[in-house]
């Protein structure tokens, strides 16, 4: 504005004198003038915003700019999606259980894949399989999800509060995922049974060795109970099924190298039934079901196939094989105790005992060479008596 003023006043005083003796000039004359001087002025002084090479410099700098821009669009435009199918899947399948997670809340396509049964079904295997099997424990999160289910459908509405709360502290994991969506639902879903337990919201079936932390009533024992894990101590805590009329027994601290998944399909309650007795020969490692009295759950005792009493173990000459008395052996306890040996028939089996030395059930052949090994890892310092 100053700029504008400043250029008028200065052309009116150039041609100030001049107006005098061309007074008889018509009024558009000295109005075209005035125009002209001013316009120079803007010339000398702005040049640069008319320059054609400055105009065609920008003008390149925008057409630069403008490629630059398109050229950033289209690398945006290739995406992790476009990846060929395979390599995506292989991706997937190096990524941890959380990067999995994680990635299945990007969007939905790829949550489709990050959900994928066969995805989680390996992680699942590769860290709770030894000691829970898969099955059994995407059977036990079924039966976790329908009782919770009844639960919140009985006592709120999914659409108040208390229904969110329930929600949130039943299943946290859907608390980001949108109910709308066409995503996965708990009950068939892998990936929601690996982190209940990772979390430690699920309790599952299993099998604990020497319980109540080794106390030496239960030295070289295997109990069946209800358990679950502790990710602050990376410890397990268990559920032991009661003893008559006393409560559940609960321990703590129990680590992994304790637990095992159950390896037969009995109850604690029930007699196994005996498939390997005839089979059976002296040296063959075996488990067999014990418990104090009828009242209590069995527990599985290691122990070995010994020799009867007429034969001297030769080898040549041992035919206990062919007897229908089978000796077992429990070696960590002292000759003369007990709880040494135990007589059980082959052909007519049935839970034998009395009250003052318990009752033996079912038989198990151990063929596997890492159950003995397991077994024989927690043989006691010193024999019992």
């Amino acid at each position: 504005m100053y700029f504008l003023l400043i250029t008028c006043c200065f052309s009116f005083l150039i041609f100030h004198k001049s107006l005098l003796p061309f007074k008889f000039k018509p009024l558009w004359f000295w109005r075209e003038i005035c125009c002209l001087s001013i316009t120079r002025s803007l010339f000398r002084s702005s040049s640069f915003i008319f320059d054609p090479c400055s105009s065609n410099k920008k003008k390149s700098n925008i057409n630069s700019s403008s490629s630059k821009a398109e050229s950033d669009i289209r690398s945006r435009e290739m995406s992790f999606l476009d990846l060929p199918d395979l390599v995506l899947e292989c991706i997937l399948e190096k990524l941890p259980p959380e990067g999995l997670y994680k990635m299945s809340n990007v969007c939905s396509t790829l949550r489709e894949r990050c959900v994928s049964d066969h995805l989680w079904a390996r992680h699942l295997n590769s860290k709770w399989g030894r000691i829970v099997g898969p099955a059994a424990a995407y059977k036990q999160w079924q039966l976790h999800v329908a009782s919770k289910k009844v639960l919140f459908d009985q006592q709120c509405n999914p659409n108040g509060l208390i229904g969110y709360l329930l929600t949130t502290l039943f299943f946290p994991l859907t608390s980001n995922s949108n109910s709308n969506s066409n995503s996965t639902s708990m009950d068939s879903s892998i990936m929601y049974c690996y982190f209940a337990l990772q979390s430690g919201k699920l309790w599952f079936p299993a099998q604990v060795y020497n319980r109540e932390n080794g106390h030496v009533g239960f030295m070289l024992s295997c109990y069946d109970a209800e358990l679950s894990y502790d990710p602050k101590t990376d410890t397990f805590q268990a559920r032991y099924p009661p003893h008559g009329r006393r409560p559940f027994a609960v321990e703590t601290g129990i680590t992994w190298d304790r637990v095992r998944a159950p390896p037969v399909q009995t109850s604690p309650h029930q007699l196994h039934p005996s498939d390997c007795l005839t089979a059976l020969r002296p040296g063959d490692h075996v488990e067999i079901q014990w418990r104090r009295n009828k009242e209590f759950p069995y527990g599985w005792w290691y122990g070995v196939v010994g020799h009867l009493e007429t034969c001297d173990g030769n080898a040549t000459y041992c035919r206990c094989q062919d007897s229908d008395t089978l000796v077992l052996e429990f070696n960590h306890y002292a000759r003369g105790s007990r709880w040494r040996r135990t007589i059980v028939s082959r052909r007519d089996h049935r839970e034998e005992g009395n009250a003052a030395e318990g009752f033996y059930g079912g038989v198990r052949k151990l063929a596997s060479t890492q159950e003995i090994s397991m077994w024989r890892k927690f043989w006691p310092s010193q024999i019992l008596e």
